[in-house]
């Protein structure tokens, strides 16, 4: 059986911790104003990776208070040999060398990766595939950019297989109609871009059970994000962490 890794998700809005439902920015619930002692309660409770997302930057904002915040977390992060998988707004070189330089150990890239599928083979070749992942997040199979406010017009399969070209090796996949309604993910378009594309597909949008992670991983799927069944205590990180437990004892 392939090795699975679990993701809580941390995403930041004002340098809070918020969810939204659908992706909608006018639908939002905040859930701590504390993110880096959310941090350390989930790597408390054992896990090696967090998943954070600055979603001001996702939605154009280039201030600086997620990045701030980023720096607490990483502090969190490098006491507990553990990882980040960070994105929002990573929109040029440069901001991926930042936010490296501030401790992350893998970026992810969202609307760049769609409109300038070239430099995600310039930034693989510079970093390693390890440390570069894309996230498409999907409406009826379509590529959504911008803080999943405007169509790309590219299929999500069609981007998928594009990239693996271009020697991308991580992908998230989110259907952003199932993305905080804990209803479960679009299991069979994240199963069938595992097993089309050969790539490392992280399901999310919508995980919200731990049959439902047991199943992602008997498919081939190599790890789920967790976010909102968290917060609202529909499913415990301890329970999840169980599933994927040989991936997730080894340090970054």
């Amino acid at each position: 059986m392939n090795s699975f890794t679990i993701f809580p998700a941390i995403d930041l809005r004002g340098g809070q911790v918020v969810r939204l439902t659908q992706g909608d920015p006018t639908r939002q619930q905040t859930y701590s104003s504390d993110p880096a002692m959310v941090a350390q309660s989930m790597l408390e409770q054992g896990t090696k990776w967090l998943h954070v997302i600055n979603l001001d930057g996702a939605f154009g904002d280039s201030s600086s208070q997620n990045l701030q915040t980023l720096t607490r977390i990483v502090a969190q992060v490098r006491h507990k040999n553990a990882c980040i998988q960070f994105g929002g707004g990573l929109h040029t070189m440069e901001q991926v060398d930042r936010i490296f330089s501030q401790g992350v150990t893998r970026a992810i890239l969202g609307s760049m990766a769609a409109r300038q599928p070239e430099v995600v083979r310039d930034l693989v070749q510079k970093y390693g595939a390890e440390r570069i992942a894309v996230s498409l997040d999907g409406q009826n199979k379509e590529v959504m950019i911008a803080g999943w406010q405007e169509a790309s017009g590219i299929g999500v399969f069609d981007l998928a297989a594009q990239l693996k070209t271009m020697g991308l090796k991580w992908l998230v996949y989110t259907d952003i109609a199932r993305d905080g309604m804990q209803s479960g993910s679009d299991f069979e378009t994240t199963v069938a871009l595992a097993r089309e594309t050969g790539l490392n597909v992280i399901a999310s949008g919508g995980v919200s059970t731990t049959s439902e992670v047991e199943l992602l991983k008997r498919q081939g799927v190599t790890g789920a994000i967790i976010g909102k069944a968290l917060y609202e205590g529909t499913v415990k990180l301890p329970d999840l962490l169980e599933i994927g437990q040989e991936e997730q004892s080894k340090p970054c």
